[in-house]
């Protein structure tokens, strides 16, 4: 019996794409032991799938101490593993690695020139661009899975197991009369949101030519700043304020009760996908679509990006022009304007409701 770890210390999304090595490697080797290490705020993406046998909790803050990623290393040496997949590939994890004892360890190689020193015994290039619909971010996972042997046919879709008792949840009560789109009115980072005023706009427009219901989506910290955007909507009316998920496994069964999502890229894009819930996604100008637009169809799964519609303005799309943009994205995300968004939206509305 083969046991395993996969390493994903990073956010929802991350987490719920990195599954899809759990969910490959458990279909060959059905009697495999498979362990998955992730911060403690994303587990709902994972809780429930049959093929993690165990989930190891970490908290962000806390394994930046070094005695705590000490431990954290005795504890995972203890395990004796024979594979250790790392996504995340990062100083942390590739310590893990190093010193774990695996037979076989498997990640990342480091952009940096003398990054690579012998933290995997199966270190692998990143991708350059994406080959498949799946998005450059689960293609690299998947080559990371194909360095312990060939698992064809792959399946690259994320899935999120509910329970039959999280099924028959009435999160929406009365508002079930009509659709409900969730809108996801903020990105996870301020960095992913887009400007106040484009988003009641949107509000707007859809509350205007369509008779659903608008269900706000917002991180517990971002409440105040989701009430300011609710102030600058005009059509309040179909707004949902009275509907909260405060947790990521009640947003799933939330999601899972409502009829699409449109929403800034992030998490809960990744979640609604795995769902097979309709998704319009909105990318801030940083982040590079071809790595996390997955399954995309133009209908079902639409997104928009200011690279598609003004290419002009990116001299080059390199990995370090990126950084540089995402440390100030504000002037590029002012351009996305609703006169751009507003008609893709409405064709995504017409096809999914």
């Amino acid at each position: 019996m083969k046991k395993i770890l996969i390493i994903q210390n990073k956010r929802i999304g991350d987490v719920l794409i990195s599954s899809v090595i759990a969910n490959n490697f458990k279909a060959k080797y059905p009697d495999s032991e498979v362990h998955f290490l992730a911060y403690d705020f994303t587990h709902g993406v994972i809780i429930n799938n049959p093929n993690i046998d165990k989930i190891i909790s970490i908290n962000d803050k806390e394994l930046k101490k070094l005695p705590v990623l000490l431990k954290l290393i005795r504890q995972i040496r203890k395990e004796k593993y024979d594979i250790i997949f790392d996504p995340y590939s990062k100083t942390q994890s590739r310590l893990i690695c190093k010193f774990s004892g695996a037979k076989q360890t498997i990640g990342h190689k480091s952009r940096k020139k003398f990054g690579n020193w012998g933290y995997y015994t199966h270190p692998v290039e990143i991708s350059k661009e994406k080959t498949k619909n799946c998005g450059k971010a689960i293609e690299d996972r998947i080559h990371l899975l194909n360095q312990a042997g060939n698992f064809d046919p792959v399946n690259y879709e994320p899935k999120i197991f509910l329970s039959e008792a999280e099924k028959k949840e009435n999160w929406l009560g009365k508002y079930a009369t009509k659709k409900v789109i969730v809108l996801g009115v903020l990105g996870s980072t301020p960095q992913k949101s887009m400007p106040y005023e484009y988003v009641a706009q949107m509000c707007d427009f859809i509350a205007e030519h369509y008779d659903v219901n608008l269900l706000f989506n917002y991180a517990p910290h971002q409440k105040e700043e989701a009430m300011k955007i609710y102030e600058m909507c005009k059509k309040k009316e179909n707004i949902i304020l009275d509907i909260y998920a405060p947790s990521i496994r009640d947003f799933i069964k939330l999601m899972h009760q409502c009829d699409a999502l449109v929403a800034n890229e992030g998490g809960t894009v990744h979640i609604a996908k795995a769902l097979n819930k309709p998704t319009f996604t909105i990318f801030s100008p940083y982040v590079n679509k071809d790595h996390w637009a997955s399954f995309e169809d133009g209908k079902f799964h639409h997104s928009v990006h200011l690279l598609e519609m003004k290419p002009d303005l990116f001299d080059s799309f390199t990995f370090e022009e990126r950084k540089k943009i995402e440390a100030n994205p504000d002037e590029l995300y002012k351009q996305l304007t609703p006169e751009l968004i507003v008609p893709e939206l409405d064709k995504f509305l017409k096809n999914n409701l």
